[in-house]
């Protein structure tokens, strides 16, 4: 009899995940579709960025008018799944305009953010319908986050293990794995068949074999990227609370913080403005033939054409910077994209620097990077799988094994929770710092 309820339990799961999978990758690619428009529109016209000092302050206008002073945003979504806690219905449409709105400002932003909290606040609302708050409404806020994710980033299997991971760091919920799994590919599905989103995939050739002098390097970059990985977040936080405490008023605080942003953006000729996804594509498929610029990458300019960004020892440190002021000015989209931006392009650097790899580098540090800031070494293997292949799959594993060591205790979500020690046996129960 146990196990008849069981396959009846793991039927209704099934029926229910897919739908919320669909609605979620159906709300995740309509996300994708507004955030491709209006990139194109600022970058076909880059007055839009004379936005910026402004743009942050009718942010927070816009969720005052909401009712929702607070802005959460993703730890919100977490705490859901530690603790029941309810998810304002209002976060999903929220988010959405103000990272979209983020994006046509040219804010150094990424999406995840806006992508986690749609699928959350959506797989709530499913387990209210369903009756399954607060007991198994965690379950179907994980289910919402890996739909949503999937339809966004185009990895279904890092969206399901993404999901499970980041809350509490340690320990998986594995009776969320089938509805997970279910959630995300029908997610990823909706959005490629109905709406056209393709998935970000990244073409990595000419990977070195596996010999101890390649394998100490990569443990270096590791090394280097999860003490990265520390400064980004500390940087994050902290800029925050400075200005917080500089100017208290948000809305002075937005206008200040916009306006440096738009002075360094024409100091900077807009090369760290938006997400950088283009950078990133260009230092991860330079190839031999490419060798002879080995210092530069392609990349959209503020004028959206394609011009040579150099990548010096600083280009990482200009996008922390400018991703820093973008979000405490009030800006939305979460720190995702901005992340794998300072890994790749630390990593290139890293590889011309030491002549080993360089495009094979940028790989390792994006993925370095990304286990560094949200603590799921998992999820992150599995990232690095499905953009560039499992060819690196070694090296992938070493870097992040050791980022996930070097970066401590530090990661982008204070909500999170750090479960199990990473250097001894034991429970430590600690949030992110």
């Amino acid at each position: 009899m146990e196990g008849v309820h069981g396959v009846a339990r793991a039927v209704k799961w099934a029926l229910i995940a897919t739908v919320c999978g669909i609605v979620c990758g159906l709300a995740g690619g309509l996300f994708v579709k507004g955030l491709q428009f209006v990139t194109g529109l600022r970058l076909r016209h880059p007055a839009f960025m004379l936005l910026l000092p402004i743009g942050g302050v009718l942010i927070f206008w816009y969720y005052h008018l909401l009712g929702d002073d607070q802005q959460k945003g993703t730890n919100i979504v977490i705490t859901s799944i530690q603790s029941g806690e309810k998810i304002p219905s209002r976060l999903a449409p929220s988010v959405f305009v103000a990272t979209i709105f983020s994006h046509l400002c040219g804010a150094s932003v990424g999406r995840e953010g806006a992508a986690l909290q749609l699928g959350g606040s959506i797989g709530h609302i499913f387990s209210r319908a369903f009756r399954m708050y607060p007991k198994n409404g965690h379950i179907m806020v994980m289910s919402g986050m890996s739909g949503a994710f999937s339809a966004v980033f185009g990895t279904p299997v890092t969206a399901v293990f993404f999901s499970m991971e980041v809350t509490n760091v340690g320990l998986m919920n594995y009776a969320a794995l089938l509805p997970c799994v279910i959630a995300s590919f029908a997610g990823r599905e909706a959005a490629k068949r109905w709406l056209g989103i393709e998935g970000a995939a990244y073409s990595l050739t000419g990977i070195p074999a596996a010999q101890l002098p390649h394998v100490m390097k990569i443990g270096l970059l590791a090394v280097c990227c999860g003490l990265i990985s520390v400064l980004f977040c500390i940087v994050l936080r902290q800029t925050a609370r400075l200005w917080r405490r500089i100017l208290p008023n948000r809305y002075i605080r937005a206008l200040v913080l916009g306006s440096i942003l738009l002075l360094l953006t024409y100091l900077t000729g807009g090369r760290y403005n938006g997400t950088g996804a283009e950078a990133i594509k260009e230092v991860i498929e330079l190839n031999a033939s490419g060798a002879a610029q080995a210092s530069k990458v392609l990349g959209a300019g503020a004028s959206g054409a394609n011009v040579l960004i150099p990548v010096f020892w600083y280009t990482w440190l200009m996008k922390i910077l400018f991703t820093a002021l973008s979000l405490a000015a009030g800006y939305k989209g979460g720190e995702i994209v901005p992340t794998f931006f300072i890994g790749a392009t630390f990593g290139y650097f890293f590889g011309t620097l030491t002549g080993f790899a360089p495009s094979l580098c940028a790989a390792v540090g994006l993925g370095a990077m990304f286990c560094g800031v949200t603590n799921a070494p998992v999820t992150s293997i599995f990232l690095c799988i499905e953009l560039f292949g499992a060819q690196g799959l070694v090296y992938y594993v070493i870097a992040i094994a050791v980022a996930y060591l070097a970066s401590s205790y530090y990661g982008l979500y204070p909500a999170q929770k750090i479960v199990f020690s990473k250097y001894a046996s034991g429970f430590i129960n600690k949030g992110a710092d």
